[in-house]
């Protein structure tokens, strides 16, 4: 059975040292406890400050702020490595602040931008969120309606924002807030803006219920008239949808890497227990259509892992990989749902009771071929580049 800690041909000794560091680390502060978490519905600061003051928290961000300075292939070991966690809400928390908000400060953030902001986002002391969709707009970025207006006063230049954002991980509790707005009438006129909580008009709307996740807390944000400083313009106006759609890559093969994680897991915990599990005088193994059923699914598993370690290969090589990870993307989050629905089946009754494993698994896995980009915009991104 294919094992998330398998080296890969891209494997150098700090990344087995990485993984053996995040293994120890869920081991330690994320199992035993996690199932509270799950209650609560957000995980520990504490938690995520352990994470930061491991090193953790900034592993591609430059050695000035604390940074490690590492390259796409580290993160994504980094990534891997912490889906060995069996709650996906305590992985997707961490993985949001990592992969898919901070990042809009690291690739666009000025010099002071980042001097006042990075090191407690390294450290785990101030916890990142992005805010991109909306009601009306989730994948559809030019779609999106909250507006940002430049308006000058006595004491001088402020960005005045209003909307509201829907479905925003991290949104209840985070500290810092990179919120994307329509800036012009162009369709793609959308610019980035740092927000931080506590702003006036600058609210919580109601956190969100969700099927899965459960540790991880979710938000409608609201934006009443949010007047911040000229300064907090996060890159060049008008180009935030362009940094929208680079960070997406990196987005969505951490996204990737959860699933090929969860899948994984769901493979491991399906062969201990029908390796058990007795029924008509014999164990589920003993059955050939149990058994060659988990080995197709390990056979997909390990060849969409090769696959993700390939797109992350590419983004070192300063490759176009949106095509190749839309279409990780696609095929990772069907494929997990596959692995995860056959292996609660073979769980049997116990496969649908809260607070085992698999049945957790089962639920978190459903998301991934919805959020970060449901599979059928996947695959229409990667059909309009064939030549």
């Amino acid at each position: 059975m294919a094992d998330i800690l398998d080296s890969t041909i891209y494997d150098t000794p700090e990344h087995a040292q990485l993984r053996e560091q995040i293994a120890r680390f869920i081991a330690r502060e994320v199992e035993p406890h996690a199932s509270a978490w799950e209650e609560a519905g957000c995980v520990p600061r504490e938690v995520l400050r352990k994470m930061g003051d491991a090193g953790l928290f900034g592993l591609m961000y430059e050695p000035d702020y604390g940074g490690a300075g590492a390259d796409a292939m580290t993160n994504l070991v980094f990534a891997e490595a912490l889906s060995q966690s069996t709650f996906g809400g305590f992985i997707i928390t961490a993985l949001v602040h990592t992969d898919m908000a901070s990042p809009h400060l690291h690739h666009a953030g000025t010099p002071q931008q980042k001097a006042r902001y990075l090191p407690g986002v390294i450290r785990g002391d101030t916890i990142t969120a992005v805010g991109i969709s909306e009601p009306g707009a989730g994948s559809d970025v030019a779609g999106l309606r909250t507006t940002a207006r430049l308006e000058t006063g006595s004491d001088g230049e402020h960005w005045v924002l209003n909307g509201t954002k829907m479905f925003i991980t991290n949104g209840v509790h985070a500290n810092l807030y990179f919120i994307a707005a329509r800036t012009g009438s162009a369709r793609h006129a959308v610019s980035m803006f740092i927000v931080e909580k506590g702003t006036p008009g600058f609210t919580v709307g109601r956190a969100l219920k969700k099927t899965g996740w459960l540790s991880s807390d979710t938000a409608e944000l609201i934006l009443d008239n949010v007047r911040i400083p000229a300064e907090n313009l996060l890159g060049e106006r008008d180009r935030g949808f362009q940094a929208v759609m680079k960070n997406f890559q990196t987005e969505r093969i951490a996204l990737a890497a959860m699933a090929v994680g969860h899948a994984t897991q769901a493979l491991r915990m399906t062969l201990d227990y029908v390796r058990q599990r007795q029924a008509f005088g014999a164990t589920l193994f003993d059955k050939q259509t149990v058994r060659q059923r988990l080995a197709m699914l390990d056979a997909k598993t390990r060849a969409a892992r090769q696959y993700l370690y390939h797109c992350a290969w590419l983004v070192t090589q300063q490759r176009d990989v949106v095509q190749d990870v839309s279409l990780l993307k696609a095929l990772t989050g069907e494929l997990v749902n596959e692995v995860l629905q056959t292996c609660q089946q073979f769980h049997g009754g116990m496969g649908y009771m809260r607070e085992t494993p698999i049945e957790r698994l089962w639920r978190d896995a459903r998301v991934l071929a919805i959020g970060g980009g449901a599979t059928e915009v996947m695959l229409d991104e990667a059909a309009k580049r064939y030549g």
